[in-house]
């Protein structure tokens, strides 16, 4: 499968509930989009035999994030940045990590109700790559960083998708996006994104009439 290449260095930032899909949707990007996936969880257990998710562990895990995230882009890739960004202080120092690198940056905005989202945390499985390094959260740890969460301004630029559509409709959003901003080639972007396919209106007719026909629209 080839992959897109962005005129320039890019930096994504995913934003969302935990359960909402990011992960599941950063590993599938790189598959489709020349881009080095930086994955916080994973990071932490590389370098933690016992997480505790202490406010010092989660200091050596972001500046390690930062530090390869800088990394990446001087030399030309782009990243997925799988890590909290949750505040916006926070964007907005990678996103000036991504101007100083002469990068562009997109926010992921993954939309979806609370109920759904923690429903998905209680039916993590480690044998799945998506969840093998993924935090176990009980009810409280799941409303405190809820509340740390601060949606994304309209300065900001960032796309929304569902975290409850499959990731070919997520992946179109961002492409469409991505378009919009001119970072990828207009052939490769559309390459991504979804067609419509044909749509059968009208029914099939009984095969004794004269000159009975299918009709098929193309959905644009």
């Amino acid at each position: 499968m080839s992959k897109i290449q962005t005129t320039k260095p890019l930096l994504i930032m995913l934003y969302g509930y935990p359960g909402a899909g990011k992960t599941h949707f950063a590993r599938e990007l790189t598959n489709h989009l020349q881009c080095a996936h930086i994955h916080g969880d994973r990071i932490r257990h590389e370098l933690f035999e016992e997480p505790q998710y202490d406010r010092q562990e989660n200091a050596i895990v972001t500046q390690l994030m930062d530090y390869m995230t800088e990394e990446f882009l001087s030399a030309g890739v782009s990243v997925v940045y799988d890590y909290t960004t949750i505040r916006k202080g926070q964007r907005r120092k990678l996103r000036e990590v991504a101007r100083k690198k002469d990068a562009e940056s997109v926010l992921v905005w993954f939309q979806m109700d609370m109920e759904t989202a923690f429903r998905r945390l209680s039916g993590r499985d480690r044998r799945r790559a998506d969840d093998k390094y993924a935090v176990d959260y009980t009810p409280d740890m799941f409303k405190k960083y809820i509340a740390h969460m601060q949606h994304p301004e309209t300065v900001e630029n960032y796309v929304v998708v569902s975290g409850k559509h499959t990731y070919t409709s997520q992946q179109t959003s961002l492409f469409k996006k991505l378009l919009e901003m001119n970072i990828v080639a207009q052939e490769e972007g559309q390459s991504k994104v979804a067609k419509p396919g044909m749509i059968n209106l009208i029914p099939r007719m009984p095969s004794h009439r004269p000159g009975a026909t299918r009709r098929n629209i193309n959905v644009r």
